[in-house]
Order: structure tokens, then C-alpha cells, then sequence
């Protein structure tokens, strides 16, 4: 069996999945029952001063697929409502009684050194292996000063870090906020303050549904809403896209990074930690579905890195960063043309309605031998956009073949067509 053990910016855990900061974590009752069921570390939900944030009522809701499926998860809940008192001993408790696994504690406070510098003697007292400075919860917090209103100012971001850093010994790993227009420079930032890590991302600002007849947002308090922040599956793109960015910018290519973003069995896993992560953290598929999925993520991620000969989680981590690059750069003499396998076809002709409603017009609909509807690619017309492989039901029926062209590699800054192209040597 493949070692699924990770050592993380000096912190230890028997697995690289962790429960993020958010309900899951807030209290020693959850977060005993997370350690039983198997989670190899927990982001203690976000501490700050006393007294303690107050939330309001309702404070979720989601964006719905087919048949009631959760694709999207929207929450309005502030940092905890529980004493600092409270968490700190409950954290020392819990570490004391799980010593194997992770324990990182996550902060927020306001843009002033004194309170940090409080605080955090207090935490490492707890005897908890690092911290985790919440630069981006996007909604209540930004309003007073925190937050993702810290995460949007490099500066903030470095300023901040740095008081950390100076005021302990553990290890701080820096949480991302996604609600920016370049997330590298935030995590320049971070590691120019002396950041261990980064973490990211959180939450997206968003507003999921509306109630119709009484036109007010979910969720719904009283008789009005706010955006809240968005988290889920349907961040998951958002989330590989940002945190590839970062694993692949030579300023901090050698930065650890903590992958959160929609990650619900361990396939996502193994993507982001393909891409630049060396721990993940899942929230939403363990408020939908409870703790013991991580024992399919652990199972699944272990039983595919047996087949694909990977002993451990460093074997496989950023694997996948050098093959991820800037569309300049990628060969404009590739081609790919899609090829319908007719045993497997099912005749739906929805791969038929998509290209020819909305794309390059190469399908062609007829009738085979036996009166049959038929669907095959008009090579001269495919261009290989995959919009026919997207859309189609089965697994494997349209497959894009790779095309030989004779052709060298060839990029779009060498490319003749480009009126600003480099000249070939």
C-alpha cells in the first residue's frame, strides 16, 4: 500500500486530507469525531478576539443540479461565536489526546500588531503545530477590517505575515482569497512576509438563488440578504486554476501550498496535489455527506497510486505543473479529430445538435443500412474543439484522435500569423 503520510512544511500528518476551517471544525466534539473517522489533520475554525462574532439566522444555501444535487454551497456564518477561551482549551485538549495529527488553528484579527502579538502565545501554548491567517472570508468580516479585505492588499498581506512570523515559532501558513485578479501577487506577498505556506482558496463571492415571489436572495434573514461565500464543486476549476498559478510562477514555485476548493473524494485530491499542493482541505462534501468519506479518499487515493507505482504523496506532487503553461506556448500544428465509435453510440444525437448549432457544422446525421439514425465526423470539417466528446452521454463513445500533421512544434509567439511573431532561427 502506498504511504499516504506527509510531512508539510514541517508539520507531520498520517494523510494529506484535512478538514478545513469552517463548522466542521469549530468545536473538540466535531473534531474528535473527524480524527476517529480517520481525517489526518483539522484547521480549527477561525479565532479572533473576545468577544467572541454574532451570527444570524438563516445562513446557507446552494446552487442545485439534476435531482437536488448540492453542485454549489453558499454560507453567510462569520468566524466562530464560541470564547477564545473556550477554543484555546478545547484545542489543547484535542491535540493533547491526538498527537499524530495535524492541529492548525486559524486566525483573524484587525490590521494592528498588538492583538497579533497577543494572541498568538496563546495558541502555541495549546500546543497546536501551526497557524492559518484567514486573509479571505469574503463577506461580514471585509466590513471590519479582516478578511478578504486584508487577502485584496499585497501589502496587508506581507505586513501581517510578517508580525506573525515574528511573533512565533509555528509554522504560518497564509489562506488565499480567490475574490482578486491575480492571485500571485497576494502570494508574493505571503512569501515575502516570511509565509511557511499558502493555503487557497476560499470562499467566492456570490449570490446562488433568488425567492421569486418575495425578490430576496437566498439565504433569506428576515427580509433581506447579502452575498455570502461560495464554496462546493463548482469551485473547483477556480481553485486548480489558482492554485497552478502559483506552483508555476518562479517567484514562488517552491512555496507550499495547502489545496482547498471543492474537493469531495480523492480523485480531486490527487489533482490538486498534482498540481502544486502537498496537503488538501475539504469542507463542503463533509457538511453534505459526514466524516467518513475521507475513508473512500484515503482508500481510492492509495489503491491509484499503487497503479500508477507511486510510493508516496512526494512522488506524484506537482507532476503535473510542467505540463501546464501559457496558451502562447502551446503547439498551434497539433490537431486532434473526433472519431464516433458506433457500437457505442446510442443514436441520441445530442453530440450531432451541439455542433451543428453552435460550433464548426461537422457531423453529419443520416441513415445507416438497417434505417437507423447515424452520426459521423466530416474530417474536413472537425477542427477538434471536444464539444461533441463533452456533450456526449457515454463514457469513451467519441474520442479525440491526435492527428500527424508533419508539422513542428510550433507556438503562437513563432507562429507567421502572429504579426508580432519571433523570427525562427
Amino acid at each position: 500500500m502506498a504511504d499516504l503520510s506527509i510531512d508539510f512544511c514541517g508539520i507531520k500528518s498520517p494523510n494529506p486530507f484535512w478538514l478545513a476551517s469552517a463548522p466542521p471544525t469549530d468545536k473538540a466534539y466535531n473534531v474528535v469525531r473527524a480524527f476517529e473517522a480517520g481525517w489526518g489533520g483539522v484547521v480549527w475554525k477561525t479565532l479572533g478576539e473576545d468577544p467572541p462574532a454574532v451570527n444570524v439566522s438563516s445562513r446557507y444555501s446552494a446552487h442545485y443540479g439534476k435531482n437536488r444535487e448540492v453542485i454549489g454551497f453558499n454560507n453567510i456564518e462569520l468566524i466562530t461565536d464560541r470564547s477564545l477561551e473556550t477554543n484555546l482549551r478545547e484545542i489543547a485538549q484535542v491535540k493533547q489526546a491526538w498527537p499524530d495529527r495535524a492541529m492548525i488553528v486559524s486566525l483573524m484579527l484587525p490590521c494592528e500588531e498588538a492583538p497579533w502579538a497577543a494572541i498568538l502565545p496563546l495558541v502555541e501554548a495549546t500546543g497546536a503545530d501551526g497557524i492559518e491567517l484567514n486573509f479571505g472570508c469574503p463577506h461580514g468580516m471585509p466590513e471590519r477590517g479582516m478578511g478578504a479585505a486584508v487577502g485584496q492588499v499585497p501589502e496587508y498581506v506581507q505586513m501581517v505575515t510578517g508580525w506573525c512570523k515574528k511573533h512565533t515559532r509555528l509554522p504560518v501558513i497564509v489562506k488565499l482569497t480567490p475574490n482578486i485578479t491575480d492571485v500571485r501577487h497576494p502570494a508574493r506577498a505571503a512569501l515575502a512576509g516570511g509565509a511557511d505556506a499558502v493555503s487557497l482558496i476560499n470562499t467566492v463571492n456570490s449570490i446562488t438563488h433568488l425567492d421569486l415571489d418575495r425578490m430576496v436572495a437566498h439565504p433569506i434573514v428576515g427580509g433581506a440578504s447579502t452575498h455570502g461565500g461560495y464554496c462546493g464543486s463548482a469551485v473547483k476549476p477556480i481553485a486548480l486554476n489558482m492554485v497552478a498559478e502559483i506552483a508555476r510562477d518562479p517567484v514562488t514555485a517552491g512555496l507550499p501550498i495547502s489545496g482547498i476548493g471543492g474537493i469531495a473524494n480523492w480523485r480531486d485530491a490527487a489533482e490538486f496535489i498534482a498540481l502544486g499542493a502537498g496537503c488538501v482541505q475539504v469542507c463542503t462534501a463533509a457538511m453534505l455527506h459526514g466524516f467518513r468519506i475521507v475513508e473512500e479518499m484515503k482508500d481510492g487515493l492509495s489503491r491509484w497510486m499503487d497503479t500508477q507505482g507511486y510510493p508516496n504523496i512526494a512522488a506524484f506532487s506537482r507532476k503535473a505543473v510542467g505540463n501546464t503553461t501559457d496558451w502562447k506556448y502551446l503547439d498551434m500544428n497539433y490537431q486532434v479529430i473526433a472519431h464516433i465509435d458506433q457500437d457505442k453510440c446510442i443514436k441520441c444525437g445530442k453530440c450531432y445538435v451541439a455542433c451543428e448549432d453552435t460550433s464548426h457544422q461537422a457531423i453529419g446525421f443520416g441513415v445507416d443500412a438497417m434505417g437507423g439514425r447515424r452520426f459521423e465526423v466530416i474530417r474536413d470539417e472537425c477542427v477538434g474543439c471536444n464539444l461533441c466528446e463533452i456533450t456526449c452521454p457515454v463514457e469513451a463513445c467519441i474520442t479525440m484522435v491526435p492527428q500527424e500533421t508533419g508539422k513542428p512544434y510550433m507556438n503562437w509567439t513563432q507562429d507567421p500569423r502572429n504579426p508580432r511573431a519571433e523570427v525562427l532561427t
